[in-house]
């Protein structure tokens, strides 16, 4: 009986790399995750959210007037041009300007702010700075922020969306 001896290195051998493979994988990633966490940013996360606390009051208040007033609005795109119908049940006169506040629900570097002209008769017209995609929380208020409109609208499905200061029944 002869027994055979193995000449070959241990850097030539399998086994040694599979087992190293495991742990520098999960190094690699670290370092990848490492970098996205730096590198991209957190809109869901503010600095100040005591100060926004106390703001929710103000916000109910012009959400308020907006019902008293009776107001709603219809949006409507096309490519990057926006309009708006905004009707109000009590007569109220309508500004000259509007702002049309689009905000997405986790990028805040894609949120815009588009002013609207009045074209008459409730109509209100814009451009859209960017395309938009997917769903947005749309807010449409007067210059001097006494009252707002908001809802959300799923722009990929939806070329129109209907906005009603009053609660749904």
């Amino acid at each position: 009986m002869t027994l055979r001896g193995d000449d070959k290195p241990w850097y030539k051998e399998p086994w040694p790399w599979l087992l190293m493979s495991g742990p520098a994988i999960v190094i690699v990633a670290g370092f990848i995750t490492l970098w996205l966490a730096i590198a991209s940013n957190d809109g869901l996360v503010t600095d100040d959210y005591y100060k926004q606390g106390l703001a929710i009051n103000q916000r109910l208040q012009r959400d308020r007037l907006a019902s008293d007033l009776g107001l709603g609005a219809d949006v409507m795109r096309s490519g990057d041009q926006i309009r708006l119908l905004l009707t109000t049940e009590k007569g109220t006169a309508l500004p000259e300007r509007l702002v049309l506040r689009l905000a997405h629900p986790t990028r805040a570097g894609q949120d815009q702010a588009v002013s609207m002209l009045a074209e008459g008769h409730g109509f209100y017209g814009g451009s859209l700075s960017a395309g938009i995609t997917g769903r947005w929380h749309v807010i449409i208020e007067d210059p001097a922020g006494k009252w707002r409109i908001q809802g959300d609208w799923q722009a990929d499905g939806e070329e129109s969306l209907h906005l009603s200061s009053r609660p749904e029944k």
